[in-house]
């Protein structure tokens, strides 16, 4: 049996995204999600891999949980290092080519601009230092790959920032959100669709632009003011009767167990030159936030 895509990680909130839309689009595709394939399982991997002999692996899973990650190490690296290593050797022993979800947390957060993917990683936390790694193992193991770096997901599935604040806003009239941190909030839809885009145009066998792509939201934003489009967008649309209170903090009053780069901002040039795929548009993404609300 073969088919075009293999889908690991299925059950997440971009892993979700892409079984509905692959599904629109008719393409050829197994989806796992962890319970039914878990990437550090060598055996079962390598068995599912040659059974189905993808043209291209899509990898979704990760460990994800960045404060649970710095006292949870040997996991974090399990699933995002091993995992990956055992993802790109497989990958590259069918001749798939592989795509790979990567982060912002690669980055320190100190430079003034925008990231490109050229710049200098310096990762703070467990779990963007086991991304990282992540990437570097994949560059080793199989070249026909593309890891895209993105942040600030959210979407209708799984857990994010616009679903906490807004469970949060049913419950409290006051809000302290941190000001200081500035990033592009991405649609875990819009991440789906750009990476079947970016699949379809690598499988023409004259494609050779592989390597690292950013992909995230304009315009870029603190965490601050995206509570507050969330909130004003929230009481427009009538899923709310009032926006909370809230009050502008530095993350260094929000006690976490990771530091998070203070500059998540991502330049997204090089995916529109190459793939013709532009930044992601996030406020459309909040037109209808119905489904983001507790229920």
């Amino acid at each position: 049996m073969s088919v075009d895509l293999l889908l690991v990680g299925a059950g997440g909130q971009i892993g979700t995204c892409l079984c509905e839309q692959a599904k629109l689009l008719g393409v050829s595709f197994i989806a796992m999600s962890h319970e039914q394939l878990d990437v550090c399982n060598e055996a079962k991997l390598s068995a599912q891999i040659s059974q189905y002999k993808p043209k291209c692996i899509i990898n979704a899973a990760a460990y994800t949980q960045v404060d649970k990650a710095e006292s949870d190490q040997a996991v974090v690296y399990a699933t995002n290092v091993q995992g990956v290593i055992n993802l790109a050797k497989f990958a590259n022993a069918v001749g798939a080519m592989l795509i790979h979800l990567s982060t912002d947390y690669v980055f320190d957060g100190l430079k003034k601009g925008a990231y490109l993917e050229s710049d200098q990683t310096n990762p703070l936390s467990v779990y963007g230092s086991s991304k990282l790694a992540g990437e570097l193992v994949i560059k080793e193991y199989c070249p026909r790959h593309l890891i895209v770096r993105t942040g600030w997901v959210f979407g209708e599935h799984g857990n994010n920032f616009v679903k906490t604040m807004l469970k949060l806003a049913l419950q409290r009239t006051a809000l302290n959100v941190v000001t200081d941190q500035v990033g592009g909030p991405t649609y875990a839809g819009d991440i789906a669709s750009t990476l079947l885009n970016m699949t379809q145009q690598a499988l023409d066998p004259q494609f050779s632009n592989w390597g690292i792509h950013h992909y995230a939201g304009i315009p870029y934003i603190s965490w601050f003011d995206f509570a507050s489009e969330i909130f004003s967008r929230a009481v427009q649309q009538g899923v709310l009767t009032q926006m909370p209170e809230l009050k502008p903090i530095a993350s260094t009053e929000y006690v976490s167990a990771a530091k998070r780069p203070a500059n998540s901002r991502l330049d997204c040039a090089k995916i529109k030159s190459v793939f013709n795929i532009p930044p992601c548009d996030w406020k459309a993404a909040l037109a209808d936030l119905s489904p983001y609300m507790p229920k």
